[in-house]
């Protein structure tokens, strides 16, 4: 009895030790504490991890936390506007460490600001690495935001599942692995203006995912069977490291289900028809566009094709609200910004959306100081009407179209595509941003049918 007493005791020590050794304490670091507190040696590569985890390796390699640092359009952002603003504004000085929080980790702990190129191939190309991930321990404050992540780098690593070892470091469950908070201490952002610049995570605290109970993991680390190393334990539930999201086809293709209908099946040339749209983001636990709001595009356009193949541009239906300019597709000047940061004088700004004008864009604008359009989120000091897209929330957008005297007589096909693309191509392609980034994705579509009579 005293044996079965003792062994409760320690096994109940165990236990509590490995919690309170997950929890905060007054000797951990987070945010910009973290600047060159730590050296590159005291975190192994990731290739490390990936001689044991190979899958796993291999997914968060192609994914874009392993592209954090070295992808072109974050090196791009970085070192052609990012940095050389931070040598202009004195306030926004800390910009050319503190983007590193999330983007270079290993670079921000070691203070190696500004890192060094991606060509040169240093440990910052590691970007949001498996031992920066796996050495988090908690976070500080209440609202995780600006990399407030708490790292403990050593041999003890943090994860979702038990505690014990393997034959190259320890295991220690840490219940913070399965909490959208993680993702928020890189997936909120406050700006020097104090504005939240990225909220992904609020958005969905605010959602009904979230009241679910449905964390970031389940739709960015979906569980499926698997061997979680090669010498590991096969679990029905290991989490895949893909964390797709912006940047994948899949997880963008259906986020947005639309239905267009007409008020009349018949219609005589010279009346008018009002088409409306439903759109339903079904899919997506955050709103629609999210994260870099700044420059992520989500816009449909309608067209009507007559009988003879004649097409026809239906501008949306204007709804009156403040701030409305901004939700519809336009190809005024903006972003003049980016002309000073560069210093380039007389500076005529870039086409604001270099889209076709006259569709709904649904979009959070972000404006600089002078109250014009911004990429820059460090540089937003206020913000438009927000007209995203929440989750499960429908919106409903109408088409007034009087039939034109030369449409030909038939059937009237009206086609509904809603596009996203990562980046506004005249921003792109002002400084050269490899194509990729502004291709379009077709998110969904949806067509209706009516008939034009004599």
């Amino acid at each position: 009895m005293k044996r079965r007493f003792a062994l409760i005791i320690c096994v109940t020590a165990l236990s509590l030790a490995c919690i309170i050794a997950a929890l905060p304490s007054p000797q951990d670091y987070a945010g910009d504490e973290l600047l060159g507190r730590y050296k590159y040696e005291q975190f192994k590569k990731p290739d490390r991890c990936g001689q044991c985890h190979v899958e796993i390796y291999q997914q968060w390699r192609q994914g874009m936390h392993g592209q954090a640092y070295s992808h072109h359009w974050d090196e791009i952002e970085y070192f052609e506007l990012a940095v050389p603003h931070a040598g202009k504004d004195p306030k926004m000085a800390d910009l050319k460490a503190d983007c590193n929080g999330c983007h270079a980790p290993l670079s921000f702990m070691a203070g190696d600001v500004p890192p060094p190129h991606v060509s040169e191939k240093s440990r910052a190309n590691e970007s949001v690495s498996c031992i920066v991930c796996h050495s988090i321990a908690g976070m500080k404050g209440d609202t995780p935001f600006n990399f407030n992540y708490i790292i403990r780098p050593g041999n003890v690593f943090h994860g979702p599942r038990g505690v014990g070892t393997s034959p190259e470091h320890e295991i220690r469950q840490n219940d913070f692995f399965g909490k959208a908070e993680l993702c928020g201490t890189c997936h909120n952002e406050k700006n020097p203006f104090g504005l939240w610049v990225k909220s992904t995570h609020l958005e969905w605290q605010e959602g009904p995912w979230s009241e679910e109970g449905v964390e970031c993991q389940v739709c960015h680390m979906p569980p499926a069977p698997m061997l979680n190393a090669k010498m590991g334990h096969r679990y029905d539930d290991v989490h895949q490291h893909m964390n797709h999201g912006a940047h994948d086809t899949g997880k963008l293709s259906g986020a947005i289900e639309m239905r267009i209908t007409p008020d009349a099946r018949e219609v005589v040339l010279g009346d008018p028809v009002r088409l409306t749209l439903v759109l339903f983001n079904a899919k997506c636990g955050h709103k629609v566009p999210s994260g870099s709001a700044e420059e992520r595009q989500l816009w449909v356009r309608v067209e009507a094709v007559d009988a003879e193949g004649n097409v026809y541009h239906l501008p949306v239906d204007h709804k009156g609200f403040e701030g409305e300019g901004q939700t519809i597709t336009s190809n005024e000047p903006a972003y003049f910004d980016i002309g000073e940061i560069k210093g380039i004088a007389g500076f005529q700004g870039l086409q604001r959306d270099a889209l076709p004008e006259g569709d709904r864009i649904f979009c959070l604008p972000y404006f600089d100081p002078q109250g014009r359009r911004t990429i820059c989120q460090w540089n937003t000091a206020g913000q438009g009407v927000d007209y995203r897209i929440g989750p499960r929330e429908t919106k409903v957008e109408t088409y007034t179209w009087e039939i034109p005297f030369e449409v030909k007589p038939g059937a009237v096909r009206v086609h509904a595509v809603i596009s996203y693309r990562r980046l506004v191509k005249s921003v792109a392609d002002f400084l050269n941003v490899p194509p990729d980034e502004t291709e379009i994705v077709l998110i969904s579509e949806t067509q209706t049918v009516f008939n034009v009579l004599d």
